[in-house]
């Protein structure tokens, strides 16, 4: 078996099992690196956390697969809404259902399914019967983004992050089911995730590759939407230069599965051009912004963690596709840029969000919660480009458990 773990791998995973929380799923860790008093569970990071100590059981990390069942034990007790049906947002269980939260529940649940966990698959049927009943809109070819908790009214908003997480999602489960011979069922998850990209995808080509995120209930793109409140952790204003990233990285996930029309196959690459060109250092400062407007000018300065990790991730998925050394270096000087930024070394973790001259930031994000963007980008490197990050890790295991 070989493992793909790596020095800097060790030390994120090592704080991140430190989130833990006895009284169940992961707390939301602090700048140190420490659990944050009084802060509840929330389900996406729970979620997130579940699936990346999954894929750490994947090659036999210790401890990693006691930490998932951790994970999994609190998205089948205390965070479902055994009444409705579904997931609360957090450990309250109060607010509304949530198209993003449940993207990453169904990850979650793929990841334990594909690399043979306990109780995966019955978390994974759960979720997607969730996902299909609630969120998915086949006539849109897209999923709506949130109903109220009882699930009697749906919001009239539509959103692309929760779509893109869908993508994400869904190619997961796809892998997990077609790892247990449901292939048919593996083919429409997959087709769906083609759709989400065309629409989505199709409306960045139609605005010389500028990426919406908010839309209305027919979908048609609403470029103001949040203007006063640009620096929103989930709803930002403008254009998000993270996603273009993540999305160009998709795209070639979904590649790998489903035969692709040349134009979305080009928007991968075209994507990622933009994002370096338009986002990367537009105010003379090293990294990324957070958002731009639609002249191209910065909007949120912020450094976001994440933005720099689907940067990397981007470029180590695309340097593998196409052999290009362009995307080589882009991986190389960024990585050099992360060890000189935005790497806390206390921690192992990246701190979350720096201001332009590279001073921790509290704009958007306080402390340290979340694992899932740095340590996918840290594993794409050295795994094989397929539809999911949990197959990749299996495949370069040398290990098929879920059959």
């Amino acid at each position: 078996m070989t493992s793909p773990e790596t020095p800097e791998l060790d030390r994120l995973l090592t704080t991140a099992a430190a989130a833990a929380d006895p009284a169940g799923g992961f707390g939301w860790l602090d700048e140190h690196g420490q659990r944050t008093p009084g802060k509840v569970p929330e389900t996406w990071v729970v979620a997130r956390m579940t699936h990346v100590f999954g894929l750490a059981a994947a090659w036999g990390r210790p401890g990693a697969a006691e930490l998932a069942e951790h994970g999994r034990q609190a998205l089948v007790g205390m965070l479902r809404d055994d009444e409705h049906g579904g997931w609360w947002s957090d450990a309250h269980r109060t607010g509304p259902k949530q198209a993003y939260v449940h993207a990453f529940v169904v990850l979650a649940g793929a990841t334990l399914t594909r690399v043979g966990l306990p109780g995966g698959p019955e978390l994974l049927a759960d979720a997607l019967q969730v996902w299909d009943e609630h969120f998915w809109d086949d006539d849109a070819g897209a999923a709506v983004e949130e109903w109220d908790a009882a699930w009697t009214t749906c919001s009239d908003y539509r959103g692309a992050n929760a779509n893109m997480h869908g993508v994400e999602a869904q190619l997961a489960a796809a892998d997990a089911l077609a790892s247990r011979g449901d292939d048919a069922r593996a083919a429409q998850l997959r087709d769906r995730s083609r759709r989400i990209t065309e629409r989505l995808v199709g409306e960045a080509r139609d605005r010389d590759w500028r990426l919406p995120e908010h839309y209305d209930p027919a979908w048609t793109a609403l470029p103001e939407f949040n203007r006063d409140a640009p620096a929103d952790p989930f709803r930002p204003y403008g254009v998000t230069v993270g996603h273009q990233f993540e999305w160009a990285r998709l795209i070639a996930h979904l590649g790998t599965v489903v035969d692709l029309e040349p134009w979305l196959l080009d928007a991968s690459t075209q994507l990622y051009r933009v994002a370096v060109q338009r986002g990367g250092a537009p105010d003379g400062q090293p990294g990324f912004v957070y958002t731009l407007d639609w002249a191209d000018r910065p909007v949120v300065t912020a450094r976001m963690h994440w933005v720099m990790a689907e940067a990397l991730a981007a470029a180590a998925v695309l340097g593998a596709v196409t052999g290009e050394a362009g995307y080589r270096a882009d991986h190389e000087h960024w990585s050099n840029l992360v060890e000189l930024l935005v790497l806390d070394t206390r921690t192992g973790n990246w701190h979350h969000e720096l201001t332009p001259e590279g001073q921790v930031g509290h704009t958007t994000w306080t402390g340290q919660p979340d694992a899932y963007h740095v340590a996918q980008a840290l594993l794409l490197p050295r795994l094989p480009v397929t539809s999911s990050v949990a197959e990749s890790v299996v495949r370069a295991a040398g290990v098929n458990p879920a059959r």
